[in-house]
């Protein structure tokens, strides 16, 4: 849940941070899960992609739509291709503290939809675009209909 839902004063969009504005709540997957099993969540959860975490919330990887397609097109079967054979390894990543315009000036330079919040290297959220435009309107709100 985003911290800006509990928001009931206005205030300048601009002094927002990431912590504020990402949800803590994140699907994750296992190096080992399928990526059949990746397909079924990406697909039942409306998601394009999922983080790739270990037993301690390290973030290991991103698998996208995009790297199931690919993996679907060099003629592999999901059911027996695992995350870690096909997750983006190198992933961009935010921290908590990163304020709202920067995170901004990011989605727009690299052309993302979401991005991993970690502390250190422990995924601790994520932070799309929509959370950007949900925390705007509501920093600018007296209340939220």
């Amino acid at each position: 849940m985003r911290q800006t839902e509990y928001k009931v004063i206005a205030e300048d969009p601009k002094t927002l941070t990431v912590r504020q504005l990402m949800q803590n709540a994140v699907m994750t997957v296992r190096p080992e899960t399928s990526g059949l099993t990746v397909a079924e969540i990406l697909t039942k959860q409306n998601f394009g992609s999922v983080p790739v975490v270990d037993v301690y919330q390290t973030l290991l990887g991103l698998v996208s739509e995009f790297d199931l397609l690919n993996a679907l097109d060099d003629g592999k079967d999901l059911r027996e291709v695992k995350a870690e054979d096909i997750m983006a390894r190198t992933v961009v990543t935010v921290t908590e503290d990163l304020p709202f315009t920067d995170l901004m000036a990011l989605f727009k330079r690299d052309s993302l939809i979401r991005v991993p919040v970690v502390r250190g290297k422990t995924l601790v959220g994520i932070v799309a675009r929509r959370d950007l435009l949900y925390g705007y309107a509501k920093a600018l709100a007296n209340y939220w209909l």
